[in-house]
């Protein structure tokens, strides 16, 4: 997973985003604003690219992002809760549709107990009011390679929310009951069976 991972990521989310109307928003630490950098390397983003937030210390996702100093105090930086409040900070301050957070520990160094390096935390958050959270544990696979995967990552969340809830069951039941209805018309049955009596008037 490398920069043509990114590129081709990016071209289909911009694709899809532009055909379904969404603006996005990118909320950043580890990653520095790489993922804003790959979505904006492809001519023409700006249709749906409004802006994105730099926040690489506590202070910056408070006073730019919206996140409670009680959450970075009770559950650190790097965690699910800041993740998803930076998300959630960077939809409302932007007015998108669509953002995305990244905050980890890219390494060398950094890790704490509990947090090792290579431990990133990821958040999208819809304007329908669908939020996504996951971890990776990336490892020590050096620091270049911890953000080039949270790129890719933070964009196939960023796809997964763009393609919309999915509720696909519903219609594919209805289009299975309507196949199976002209197989229940029998009026050709009916028809026939009152054309044998005339047949057989043995007198």
């Amino acid at each position: 997973m490398g920069s043509s991972d990114a590129r081709a990521l990016s071209r289909s989310l911009l694709d899809l985003c532009r055909m379904r109307k969404l603006t996005i928003a990118t909320a950043e630490s580890c990653t520095g604003g790489l993922v804003a950098g790959a979505l904006t390397d492809i001519p023409g983003s700006s249709d749906v690219i409004d802006r994105g937030f730099v926040t690489y210390s506590n202070d910056a996702k408070r006073a730019m992002l919206g996140v409670e100093a009680s959450t970075l105090t009770n559950f650190g930086a790097v965690s699910k809760e800041t993740a998803i409040a930076m998300a959630v900070g960077a939809l409302e301050r932007a007015g998108v549709d669509l953002a995305v957070a990244i905050t980890g520990i890219a390494g060398p160094g950094g890790a704490t107990p509990g947090k090792p390096v290579g431990l990133v935390h990821f958040a999208a958050a819809a304007r329908d009011g669908r939020i996504i959270h996951r971890e990776q544990r990336f490892g020590a696979i050096g620091r270049t390679a911890v953000r080039a995967r949270s790129v890719v990552e933070a964009l196939r969340m960023l796809m997964d929310l763009a393609r919309g809830p999915q509720a696909a069951t519903k219609p594919r039941r209805a289009a299975a009951a309507t196949r199976l209805r002209p197989r229940v018309t029998r009026t050709p049955r009916r028809h026939a069976a009152k054309r044998r009596p005339p047949r057989s008037p043995r007198g």
